[in-house]
C-alpha cells in the first residue's frame, strides 16, 4: 500500500511539474497612462501583436491608469523584477540627463524630424545612458505635441503664466521652463492631476490632446492654448536584468514589436490632433494660439542651461537641429 501511495504521489508531482513547465510565462505590462490616450491605444496593440507571436510561450498583460503604480513606482518595480515592462515618459530625464533633450522647448519641428532624432541620437547617444541605471529602452513611441490648458485665462504669450499653478511631469527641466516663462511649476503624478485641477490646488497643466481627452480635463479646465512647446516621446522599457535573464527568444518578440509599433504610434498621433482638439473645444473648452515666437524667445535660458550642465548637451542639440532639414 505504501509503494503504491508513493508512486501516486510521485506521479501527481511529475504531472503538477510538467503542467508548471508547459505553464505560459506572465509578462507584466504597467503604465501610468490612462485608458483611451494614445500611449495606452499604443500599449494595447503591443499587447495584442505580442500575444500572437508569444503563442504559447507567453502573455503580456497591461495594467493601465496606474493600477499597479504611477510612473516612479513603476519604474522602482522595473529594477525589482515585479513589473516587466513600463511605459515611462519625462520621468526619463530625472534618471539620465541626456533625455531631457526631448525637454527642449520646441527642438523637434515634427514626426519625420523625431524620426530622424531616433535614428542619428537617440539610440547610439541617449539610450544606452539608463543602462547602468538598470533599464533597457526596447523603443520610442510617442505621448504627444504638448499644450497649456488653464481656468484662469487664454495664454497667448509667456506673461500670461506668470503666477500660474501649473503642474508638469516631475522633470527638472520642465519645472526650469515653467520658470522661465514666469509660471509657478507644480510637479504632480498624472493621476492627480484631475482633482488638483477641480479643487484649485493647480490653476493648469500642459499635456498632448490625446492625454487632455482621455482624462477628460476638459470637465475642470476652460482655457486651451495651443503651444506645442514640447514633443514628448513615451519609452517601453524593461529592467536590465529582467531584459538579460528572460528568454531571449520571448525578449526578441517584445523588441521587434516594440519596434515596429513606432510609426503606428506617431501616425495615430498625428491623425488624432486635430479631431481632439475640436472635441475639446466642443466639449467647452475656450481654444487660442499662442505666439510661438514670444514662447521661444523666453526659452533661450533652457538651452543654455541644457548645454553648461548635461555632459555633451550642445553637441546634442546642435546636432537635433540640424537634422529638422532632413539632411
Amino acid at each position: 500500500m505504501i509503494k503504491i501511495r508513493s508512486l501516486a504521489l510521485a506521479g501527481a508531482m511529475l504531472l503538477a511539474a510538467t503542467s508548471f513547465a508547459d505553464a505560459k510565462e506572465e509578462i507584466i505590462f504597467g503604465i501610468s497612462a490612462s485608458t483611451g490616450s494614445l500611449q495606452q491605444q499604443t500599449a494595447a496593440e503591443f499587447v495584442r501583436r505580442a500575444n500572437e507571436k508569444l503563442g504559447d510561450k507567453a502573455e503580456v498583460k497591461l495594467f493601465d491608469s496606474s493600477q499597479i503604480g504611477k510612473d516612479k513606482e513603476l519604474m522602482q518595480k522595473l529594477k525589482l523584477g515585479t513589473v516587466h515592462i513600463a511605459l515611462p515618459s519625462s520621468i526619463m530625464s530625472s534618471i539620465s540627463d541626456e533625455f531631457a533633450l526631448f525637454d527642449m522647448p520646441f527642438l523637434v519641428a515634427d514626426r519625420s524630424h523625431l524620426a530622424r532624432i531616433e535614428e542619428k541620437i537617440f539610440w547610439p547617444k541617449i539610450a544606452p545612458t539608463v543602462e547602468d541605471g538598470g533599464y533597457k529602452v526596447l523603443a520610442v513611441w510617442e505621448n504627444g505635441v504638448r499644450h497649456i490648458t488653464n481656468n484662469v485665462r487664454p495664454v497667448s504669450t509667456p506673461q500670461d503664466l506668470n503666477g500660474l499653478k501649473i503642474r508638469t511631469p516631475k522633470s527638472t527641466w520642465r519645472v526650469k521652463m515653467f520658470e522661465a516663462w514666469g509660471a509657478n511649476p507644480t510637479p504632480m503624478a498624472f493621476s492627480e492631476v484631475f482633482t488638483g485641477l477641480q479643487t484649485g490646488v493647480i490653476d493648469g497643466q500642459e499635456n498632448p490632446y490625446t492625454n487632455i481627452a482621455s482624462a477628460k480635463l476638459n470637465e475642470v479646465q476652460k482655457y486651451l492654448s495651443k503651444t506645442g512647446h514640447v514633443y514628448s516621446p513615451s519609452y517601453p522599457t524593461m529592467g536590465k536584468a529582467m531584459y538579460d535573464k528572460m528568454d531571449p527568444a520571448i525578449v526578441s518578440v517584445l523588441e521587434a514589436t516594440a519596434r515596429e509599433l513606432e510609426a503606428w504610434a506617431r501616425d495615430k498621433g498625428e491623425e488624432a490632433d486635430t479631431a481632439l482638439k475640436d472635441k475639446l473645444v466642443a466639449a467647452g473648452m475656450s481654444y487660442n494660439e499662442a505666439d510661438r515666437a514670444a514662447f521661444v524667445a523666453a526659452s533661450k535660458p533652457i538651452y543654455d542651461a541644457f548645454a553648461a550642465e548635461v555632459k555633451g548637451g550642445q553637441a546634442l542639440i546642435d546636432d537635433a537641429i540640424a537634422l529638422a532639414s532632413g539632411s
